[in-house]
């Protein structure tokens, strides 16, 4: 345990968010993603849902303010304007972090090929079907 570090953030999970560097990309997936086919690195928080495994990361990552765009979630089969509890949650989570940024849907084509390409993959528990978010970490400022 360390102090004022969320005891979500495993060991393996500090170390993937440490050794990510300014663009690249940390993908939060639900129960049923294929994680360990579409990662690179896999990181397992089993137990955990999504919500509060994307507020631990988001208490210590920065997030890329050099691109427009920098933080996307999955969507309902084809369409972006859908919004399932689990998105209204992400959209409120990252509201709370990063107040200027506005979470991008993301179709299928463009989600799955992201994730495949994220530095780390973290596996969650989360039971909710499409609850799947990407970060793009930034920097810290001198």
């Amino acid at each position: 345990m360390l102090k004022g570090i969320n005891p979500i953030l495993s060991p393996e999970l500090l170390s993937a968010l440490r050794a990510m560097g300014h663009g690249d990309e940390i993908a939060l997936v639900d129960g049923n993603y294929p994680g360990q086919e579409h990662a690179r690195r896999l990181v397992r928080l089993d137990g955990h849902g999504l919500i509060p495994v994307l507020d631990a990361i988001l208490s210590v990552l920065p997030i890329d303010d050099f691109v427009p765009e920098a933080i996307f979630r999955a969507t309902i089969r084809q369409d972006k304007d859908a919004l399932d509890p689990v998105h209204r949650e992400i959209v409120e989570c990252c509201g709370k972090h990063e107040p200027a940024r506005r979470v991008v849907p993301l179709l299928g084509a463009d989600f799955y090929p992201r994730v495949k390409a994220a530095h780390t993959v973290v596996q969650t528990s989360e039971p909710r079907l499409y609850g799947n978010v990407i970060l793009r970490k930034g920097v810290i400022y001198p």
